[in-house]
């Protein structure tokens, strides 16, 4: 008994005593992901996370370049980490992910007491550069203040599967990135510059990772990518073993994925997140009607229902080839919601482009819309372009169109009133206690009163009320 209570000591000791490290993360999924996948490295070399960024030996920022208001945000936290900083110069301060691979060097002289910047493709890296800079301060005299630095787009494209030794804690509802990067050229997007050119993991690899989710309590797994329909073009040709629902040029695509994902035990929803319309083919369609699992429910961007516009965007397509790729999908999918982002006031936009959008976004009946003002990137293509729309006429535009997307919202819900279906449980509202919130089989968001220990499974619910946003219910085959 002596024994065992020194040694439960002696381990709780050295738990006290390992570094702590504690993570912010802005912007989409992908960086919530690599947030996960870097606690989970540094954890492996025996650090602790906390939720204190004042206990904490390391500070990480995983950022996001998509819009200006992001990179705001971090130059803002960082200013007022500076004096945390010179309080406790021990302190590891870094900068991760897209901003990080964007504006590099400028972050050491802006901020100069940032030490770790490091880039969207060497995140695995960080546990060996935080420790670096931590043995460099650690140095007699003259060992000098340390700092590391890597923005190399060349490595860790394919993410390692191997999770053994971390911890999951990702939920019910996990993230898995099954590629990185965008070979598009978006006018107004910084992707493909902070992300790299596309580089898909192998089908083998995102299976053992799923596994290695669902084993640790993960049910339903929302699949990530830049362009995720886009998957597999970069890959090597497939054996014999993998021809079930191959795609284009007998490479492995997303139809391949989701057929392997749908037979793994204990799996009950997968989710898609996002597609480009260039990439849509029957192959996958024919994959999503096939595979209960997957939901009926796509993030399909338009971004703009003007073609003059789209093709000032570079797209890539037009909105008669965006209506026949829905009209795909949805011959195989008749049920199938849809989600799409829209930007306003794009340079050179007038006002019967953006009536477009209106007439487009109401036409096709988005279940979920996300609305944006317009503002330039740097080192985009759009960012040479007069930014000519009134910021008061990009005020408009997004409130008339946010309004536009409410009424396609309300009608898309009121359409599953009084449709019994099944709900996956995702978590207990923090607003209303006792009440739980799930998503459908369409991924609309449904709340009804629960109790706790239903938080994971698949329950039958009928919903009673719509919203713009979501649907209220109740639980039960009643």
């Amino acid at each position: 008994m002596t024994r065992t209570r020194t040694r439960s000591r002696t381990e709780k000791d050295a738990a006290d005593a390992a570094p702590r490290l504690h993570v912010v993360t802005f912007g989409c999924q992908m960086n919530k992901y690599d947030s996960e996948r870097v606690e989970g490295r540094f954890r492996r070399r025996g650090w602790r996370t906390t939720s204190s960024a004042e206990d904490a030996d390391a500070i990480l920022f995983n950022t996001c370049s998509v819009r200006e208001h992001a990179e705001d945000r971090v130059w803002s936290w960082l200013g007022r980490l500076k004096r945390e900083k010179e309080r406790r110069p021990e302190l590891v301060v870094g900068v991760m992910g897209c901003m990080a691979q964007r504006v590099g060097e400028e972050l050491f002289r802006r901020a100069g007491h940032v030490d770790v910047v490091c880039g969207t493709r060497q995140l695995l890296h960080l546990p060996e550069l935080v420790e670096e800079v931590r043995a460099r301060r650690a140095e007699p005299a003259g060992g000098g203040r340390g700092r590391a630095r890597v923005l190399s787009l060349d490595t860790d494209g394919r993410v390692s599967a191997d999770r053994e030794g971390e911890v999951y804690e990702g939920g019910p509802h996990g993230y898995l990135a099954v590629m990185r990067g965008c070979d598009l050229a978006c006018s107004f997007c910084v992707v493909p510059s902070t992300r790299g050119r596309v580089q898909s993991r192998p089908i083998e690899d995102v299976v053992r990772e799923a596994r290695w989710m669902v084993e640790r309590g993960a049910r339903a797994i929302s699949l990530l990518g830049q362009t995720i329909d886009a998957y597999g073009r970069d890959l090597s040709l497939p054996g014999p073993e993998e021809a079930r629902g191959r795609g284009r040029g007998g490479r492995p695509g997303l139809a391949d994925l989701v057929y392997r994902l749908q037979e793994l035990e204990g799996l009950a929803r997968i989710r898609l997140v996002t597609l480009h319309p260039t990439y849509v083919d029957e192959h996958l369609a024919r994959a999503l009607r096939d595979c209960d699992k997957c939901d009926r429910f796509l993030p399909l961007p338009l971004q703009s229902g003007s073609d003059r516009v789209l093709a000032a965007m570079r797209r890539g397509y037009t909105t008669e080839l965006y209506r026949r790729r829905i009209d795909l999908l949805r011959e195989q999918l008749p049920d199938l919601e849809l989600a799409s982002d829209w930007i306003v006031g794009f340079p050179g936009e007038g006002e019967e482009d953006f009536r477009a959008s209106e007439r487009l976004l109401a036409d096709h009946g988005f279940a979920v819309n996300y609305v944006f003002k317009y503002s330039p990137r740097p080192g985009t293509t759009a960012a040479a372009l007069p930014d000519d729309v009134p910021e008061e006429v990009k005020k408009e535009r997004h409130q008339r169109l946010l309004a536009v997307a409410e009424r396609a919202g309300l009608e898309r819900h009121q359409r599953q009133i009084g449709r019994r279906q099944p709900v996956f449980v995702e978590e207990v509202s923090e607003r209303a206690p006792g009440t739980l919130v799930g998503r459908t089989f369409h991924n609309l968001a449904c709340t009804f009163e629960g109790e706790l220990e239903r938080v994971g499974p698949v329950v039958e619910v009928m919903p009673l009320e719509a919203s713009p946003y979501g649907l209220a219910g109740r639980m039960g085959a009643d």
